[in-house]
Order: structure tokens, then C-alpha cells, then sequence
């Protein structure tokens, strides 16, 4: 298992198409957006914003340097430079977590993989929030067991979450953007917030 771990941002996983088809609905709101992906690898969704108009940041594990390398050849075979890649390890509150401006909007791509992580990366994002208390997390993830569920986690930190359905904005189908990769998985959206949105 650890080998294909060091390996997970090497691959665009069903749940990033999703969440490009997410921001892609939702383009007309991006321009000017100051938009932060974690757990971004190869970074389709960051991308994607970028290429709308938003101000993005791609951010993989500091601990994982060729995945921040993926990150720059993604915005280097996509033509933006103006892209910032820095090194945000999940539950670390590091320099490079703590130098980031306030974000309108997080992206995570399947970053709710291994159940160990989840509160590492709900940590994260907490601290991230606090920066701007009105701040969305966008995030896909690929349901692969009925035994864990994100809600008591969420509620714990104070969060909630709405769950988007995929036909709301084009994402149910097996092929999505000529992309086979979504295909039979059972991938859910949502958007995580403050449970007090009215700060």
C-alpha cells in the first residue's frame, strides 16, 4: 500500500473530472477568485479554475515533492505561470500554511481517501477558514465504503456540508467533458462551510 500512496497525485482520478465539471458550471463566478486546491497532483480541477479566471494556488504534501513537481509541469503544459505551487502537508501547521492570503474557495479532489487523513485534512481546512470564515470547500470524493461518513467529523469542527446532486450540473453521466474516467463510480460533491455561515 505505501508505494501506490506516493503514487496517488500521479493519476487524474474520476473524482477531479467531476469537480472540473463543478467549476466549469460555475465558471461565470470564478474571475477573480482567490481559489486554493489541496491534495492537487496532477491538479485538473485548479486548473480548470485558472483557465476561468480564478486566482489559484496548487498545493500537494511538502513531504511529497514530486507531486509539487506535477503540480508546476500541469501549469507549465497549461500555460500559467501566474499559478503559485506551494507545499501544504495535511495537519501541519507550517510557514507556507500559515503565508497563504485568504481563499474564496478550496478546492479537494478525492482527498477523503484514507480514513486515517480525514481529520488531518478537515484540521487543515479549518485553519485555512479561519482566515475567511465565509470560505467554501468544493470537494468530489468516491464512495468506497458504507462504514465512514464525513458528517460527525464536520460537525466535531463546526462545519456542515450540502450535498450537490451530479445532474445539477451535468456531471451524471458516465462520460463527462469526452472523459470515460467518472464511468461507474460513485462519486458525491459537496460543499463544506462553516455551520454558522453568518459570521
Amino acid at each position: 500500500m505505501p508505494v501506490l500512496h506516493l503514487q496517488y497525485g500521479m493519476y487524474v482520478w474520476p473524482c477531479a473530472v467531476v469537480l472540473a465539471q463543478y467549476l466549469w458550471f460555475h465558471r461565470g463566478s470564478l474571475p477573480g477568485k482567490a481559489v486554493l486546491e489541496i491534495g492537487a497532483g496532477v491538479s485538473l480541477p485548479g486548473i480548470m479554475a485558472a483557465k476561468c479566471g480564478a486566482e489559484v494556488t496548487l498545493s500537494d504534501s511538502s513531504e511529497l515533492p514530486h507531486c509539487l513537481e506535477i503540480c508546476r509541469q500541469s501549469c507549465q503544459m497549461n500555460d500559467l505561470p501566474q499559478v503559485h505551487v506551494v507545499g501544504v502537508t495535511w495537519g501541519h501547521v507550517s510557514q507556507d500554511l500559515l503565508a497563504l492570503p485568504p481563499q474564496d474557495i478550496i478546492l479537494a479532489s478525492d482527498v477523503f481517501f484514507e480514513p486515517e487523513d480525514f481529520e488531518d485534512v478537515i484540521t487543515t481546512v479549518y485553519l485555512l477558514m479561519q482566515k475567511n470564515p465565509k470560505v467554501q470547500l468544493w470537494s468530489t470524493y468516491q464512495v468506497r465504503s458504507a462504514d465512514w461518513s464525513l458528517e460527525a467529523l464536520l460537525y466535531k469542527w463546526d462545519m456542515k456540508c450540502v450535498h450537490i446532486p451530479l445532474e445539477s450540473f451535468g456531471a451524471d453521466k458516465e462520460d463527462i467533458a469526452e472523459s470515460a474516467l467518472p464511468g461507474r463510480h460513485t462519486v458525491e460533491m459537496l460543499v463544506i462551510s462553516f455551520a454558522k455561515d453568518s459570521l
